[in-house]
């Protein structure tokens, strides 16, 4: 039996900002945007290539603006990961990697899978990391 995620909420303080940040600049794609007056609203979001989307809007989720933590994209090429989110205006970490167990700047030296990662915050300070990792079938 498969137990697939395919949603996770993201709690945030402006549905629109929110809304403009991740399809605007990060590209997710829209799948929904519903409303049932002012006290109901759910935007569904995808990654570009993810089978799992986001859910942001308004008493959707219990958890507060901001804290969401520890999100991961997996990209095939996280420098090209780091030119987009420079080009969109999304304020990121640069490109790091452990090193004797620290994070240092730049891309992991030996270029292995899940060894490069670019971190960054929504509007609202919900956290991202970027990971790089190019095996297939994962």
């Amino acid at each position: 039996m498969d137990w697939k995620l395919e949603l996770v909420v993201v709690p945030v303080s402006d549905v629109d900002r929110a809304k403009a940040f991740y399809t605007e600049q990060l590209g997710f794609r829209l799948d929904v945007d519903h409303r049932v007056g002012d006290s109901f609203r759910v935007v569904q979001l995808t990654p570009p290539g993810s089978a799992c989307s986001i859910t942001i809007g308004v008493n959707v989720g219990a958890g507060e603006p901001g804290t969401t933590k520890g999100l991961h994209l997996v990209v095939d090429d996280i420098r090209a990961a780091l030119v987009h989110l420079d080009g969109v205006g999304v304020a990121n970490s640069g490109i790091q990697h452990f090193e004797d167990g620290n994070m240092v700047a730049g891309p992991d030296p030996e270029d292995r899978d899940y060894g490069s990662f670019i971190f960054f915050d929504d509007p609202d300070g919900n956290s991202w990391a970027v990971q790089q990792v190019r095996q297939s079938g994962r």
